[in-house]
């Protein structure tokens, strides 16, 4: 009964008022009835700050990379930032180990990743390093076999008996190369250099 009440009440009112109001139609704020104002209620925990990281100090990581097959490989690159790609990885993996891009794969935990994966996607928030395993597909580990070989005899060879590999001539082109911006001319000049050095060691000593 309280209720049909209220809405007789209610609807009585509301005949009272006018159905539409006027264009110019003003309300004196005065007359509207005083309220207390609406606090939210306190949270049990406080709103965690957010954290602004300054340039410079983004969290690295260290990054492993071993595998036991061949060739054995036993990496460690320093300071990498949490955005860079396992396509990155194998970027600087091949600089070093001269292993071409398409025949590597890096592994974590058993798993193969995917070029475009980054590390923040695999390393939680309070690791400092990862581990990673190369696999290198069949016929690139054999293929580098030769140029590993032939930096060894680069790197024992000293003096005038460093001119004697093809490597110190392949170096020399390609640094007459960059300096000149002409490959013709660097090998040109290549072809010069040798051929003066080689006609110098065949004649007789006097």
């Amino acid at each position: 009964m309280a209720e049909a009440a209220f809405a007789k009440t209610f609807l009585s009112t509301l005949d009272s008022r006018p159905i539409k109001l006027s264009a110019d139609h003003l309300e004196d704020s005065k007359s509207f009835p005083s309220r207390a104002p609406y606090i939210l209620p306190r949270m049990p925990n406080p709103m965690s700050k957010p954290r602004t990281v300054l340039p410079g100090q983004e969290r690295s990581l260290t990054v492993i990379l071993k595998s036991l097959r061949n060739p054995p490989l036993d990496l460690k690159l320093t300071s990498q930032p949490l955005n860079t790609s396992v396509l990155d990885i194998k970027t600087k993996v091949a600089e070093q180990t001269r292993i071409p891009v398409e025949k590597m794969k890096i592994l974590h935990n058993k798993r193969p990743l995917v070029d475009s994966k980054v590390l923040k996607d695999v390393v939680s928030d309070s690791e400092l390093r990862v581990e990673f395993s190369v696999m290198v597909m069949g016929g690139a580990a054999a293929a580098i076999q030769p140029e590993s070989q032939e930096e060894d005899v680069v790197t024992r060879a000293s003096g005038w008996d460093a001119l004697t590999t093809d490597v110190f001539w392949d170096d020399l082109s390609g640094f007459l190369g960059q300096r000149l911006k002409d490959q013709g001319a660097a090998g040109e000049l290549v072809r010069l250099f040798k051929t003066s050095w080689e006609s110098s060691r065949s004649r007789p000593l006097m």
